[in-house]
């Protein structure tokens, strides 16, 4: 397992056209933030009175902003001065093998593991983090439910990234079960591509055409591979796969 780093944005404080990735407040709070209470800046303090920790699952379809919402909870996290480590599974290199990254081209640092590995030495390698967050958790085998349920217990918090939903329409786990155990639940939808309403599926293509539904279920893949949906404009193709 590798060693971890204390994860860190990537962003400059200007984004894609200029626009910035930081609002004022927060640029202060990072260059400003050790002459002050870090507890006025925790946005997500420990459970007061058990001082426990607890999950976070963001999930939704393709191209719905989860990822960029990962990001946020991870930058406000670090302007409240807690330690995060961020980690990836290795089978995603879209934005490089160390790095989580978004559609618009945000970035933070983390650590690549063998999503079908052993889990558990996640646990070993940390050294005193207080958040924890996993990107990509559709690509994870069924023991990252474990793992995310011992951190917990272990009062760190939990924040788990993925589509909930397989390219067939169906639950793509772990991420059905993270949302029963979750304690903070939030599934962004995105913009159907063929008719404009609100999209919650992802359709795969294939040459342009919807993928078979005997197809494998797993397709690393970005926008030319996959179209955000909405039910009704979600489709596969069924009968001869040859055809």
């Amino acid at each position: 397992m590798p060693s971890i780093r204390r994860g860190h944005c990537l962003e400059s404080e200007a984004g894609p056209a200029g626009k910035p990735l930081l609002s004022a407040s927060e640029r202060l709070a990072i260059r400003f933030g050790k002459r002050f209470n870090h507890g006025l800046l925790r946005f997500y303090p420990m459970h007061a009175i058990t001082q426990s920790g607890w999950i976070e699952v963001i999930t939704g379809s393709m191209f719905s902003g989860k990822t960029e919402e990962l990001l946020r909870r991870l930058r406000r996290a670090e302007i409240a001065g807690q330690e995060v480590a961020v980690f990836t599974p290795a089978i995603d290199d879209r934005y490089g093998e160390s790095h989580v990254g978004s559609h618009d081209g945000r970035r933070w640092e983390a650590v690549a593991i063998d999503p079908d590995g052993d889990l558990e030495a996640v646990t070993d390698s940390l050294n005193g983090e207080q958040v924890v967050a996993f990107d990509e958790a559709n690509f994870f085998a069924e023991n990252l439910i474990s793992l995310c349920e011992k951190l917990a217990a272990d009062g760190r918090r939990v924040i788990v990234s993925g589509t909930d939903q397989t390219f067939r329409g169906e639950p793509y786990e772990p991420l059905p079960q993270l949302v029963a155990l979750a304690e903070y639940v939030e599934k962004f939808q995105a913009i159907c591509a063929c008719c404009g309403e609100p999209a919650t599926r992802n359709q795969r293509l294939v040459d342009g055409k919807p993928a078979h539904v005997d197809d494998p279920t797993t397709l690393v893949g970005a926008e030319e591979s996959y179209e955000a949906r909405c039910r009704h404009c979600h489709t596969l193709r069924r009968g001869d796969p040859r055809q």
